[in-house]
């Protein structure tokens, strides 16, 4: 089920929240009825899916229990593997024999398995739930409390990947089941943001992409910068936009989710933009891939090291193709020439180094975006043939042009969706503000698309 749709927004999100609050005095009736509720909306699509996440969650609870009684790291690992081999199977087992097959000529069959929706989301959630329980870093929680925690519906099919000490203490809280109209308003405020984001902006900025990548050899200067940076902005604004429902969606239930984009296209360096974009991702391999791996800790050359080895599973976890393994690799070369460059105490005019920064993450989702290297070349390629650069391309494509520098000034200017939620005066204009997008977002939801991240 997608939020941008009219069976979420009038049927099962006002079903749910007044069931869930109807059912405030009966908490383990309330707890089951949202869990259900939640596997509806992850089964809608494709019920037959469901015995994925089921048992995933079987498999790793077996294993929570087993480690809060023996806390043996070959248990862990095991449990880690456990998972990585689920996920493995269902996401790359394609990409991996296919390779196999063209780089040894073997001819063998692809398999065609289909992707179970948010499987890299809940493994990775579960996976670092394991982890802290080796750890002794989580308590005692029930097997209802444990499910509810993966498939919490506003934060399953694409996050934000939380952790347990930012979830249970909100669900055991004695507040949690009583309405509060604080967290409503502000809830439905950032609702509608994201929902604007994504129905209007990156779903009309999808004709341009979707146009540009599909006649990749066709393109001339100014169509590739039109495509590379109509998808920048698409990216943001439908991730972007799907991250703010989820969390207007969850404080309506009294649950605040972990922020994941802090303008991040206003950055001065590539550090900076992953500590703001996508930031409960970097967190989890932060503190579960580069940590365990020694971090900073074992000299320069092994930070290097560790840096391309976090970026390059970010890339394989996005996707499984060379597209997204050569994504990870250029964001890893750019931290550690980042790192260097702090290192020596370089220093960098502040319009200067935005613009060099802005300027390489447009060129790197191109390789995001592409169906192929070749077709990422193709674009990069067009995008450097200046002496086709005329007047007349230009004024052909004013409009688009003129929309893309507008949605620049906007993610560098304006104040993003998180501090316009928590304005403490809303008043009037907010309230209008707000209206005024559900309005024309509600009118756009006859033009329903995934949310990009749902691929990933």
């Amino acid at each position: 089920m997608l939020f941008n749709s009219y069976i979420f927004i009038f049927a099962f999100l006002p079903i749910v929240f007044i069931l869930f609050y109807a059912l405030r005095e009966f908490r383990t009736t309330a707890f089951i009825m949202f869990i259900i509720a939640s596997l509806f909306f992850y089964a809608y699509w494709n019920p037959n899916l469901l015995f994925v996440i089921i048992g995933s969650i079987a498999i790793n609870y077996g294993f929570v229990k087993l480690l809060q009684k023996l806390p043996h790291k070959l248990l862990l690992r095991i449990g880690i593997a456990v998972n990585l081999c689920i996920l493995g199977y269902y996401k790359y087992a394609s990409f991996f024999v296919g390779t196999i097959s063209d780089l040894f000529g073997l001819g063998l069959a692809v398999p065609n398995i289909m992707l179970p929706l948010a499987i890299s989301f809940f493994t990775f959630q579960q996976v670092a739930y394991l982890v802290d329980t080796y750890r002794g870093e989580t308590k005692e929680h029930t097997f209802l409390e444990y499910v509810w925690f993966i498939v919490f519906f506003p934060q399953l099919i694409a996050g934000p990947i939380v952790r347990h000490h930012e979830m249970f203490p909100q669900f055991r809280d004695h507040a949690f089941q009583h309405m509060n109209r604080e967290n409503i308003e502000k809830g439905l405020t950032i609702f509608f943001i994201g929902l604007f984001k994504k129905t209007v902006i990156a779903d009309t900025l999808a004709h341009w992409v979707n146009d540009g990548f599909s006649h990749t050899t066709q393109l001339d200067v100014v169509d590739g910068w039109i495509t590379a940076l109509a998808y920048t902005f698409q990216l943001y604004f439908d991730f972007s936009g799907y991250c703010d429902m989820a969390i207007g969606i969850a404080l309506l239930f009294n649950i605040k989710l972990p922020i994941n984009f802090d303008s991040p296209y206003q950055s001065l360096n590539i550090q900076q933009f992953w500590q703001k974009w996508h930031m409960t991702l970097n967190r989890f391999l932060t503190h579960y891939v580069y940590i365990p791996l020694g971090g900073s800790r074992a000299g320069k050359l092994r930070t290097y090291l560790n840096i391309m080895i976090v970026f390059l599973i970010s890339g394989l976890w996005h996707g499984a193709g060379w597209t997204f393994v050569f994504w990870g690799f250029l964001h890893g070369v750019a931290s550690v020439v980042c790192r260097l460059w702090k290192q020596l105490g370089l220093r960098m005019a502040k319009p200067l180094a935005w613009g060099l920064t802005f300027l390489f993450v447009v060129c790197s989702w191109v390789f995001f975006r592409a169906e192929s290297m070749h077709d990422a070349w193709n674009v990069l390629s067009a995008m450097t043939r200046f002496d086709q650069l005329t007047f007349a391309l230009v004024w052909q494509d004013k409009y688009i042009l003129f929309g893309l520098f507008i949605l620049l000034v906007i993610v560098i200017f304006a104040r993003n969706s998180i501090a316009i939620m928590n304005a403490h005066h809303a008043g009037w204009r907010r309230t209008l503000f707000v209206a005024s997008l559900a309005a024309v977002s509600i009118l756009h939801l006859d033009q329903v698309s995934e949310f990009l991240y749902f691929n990933f």
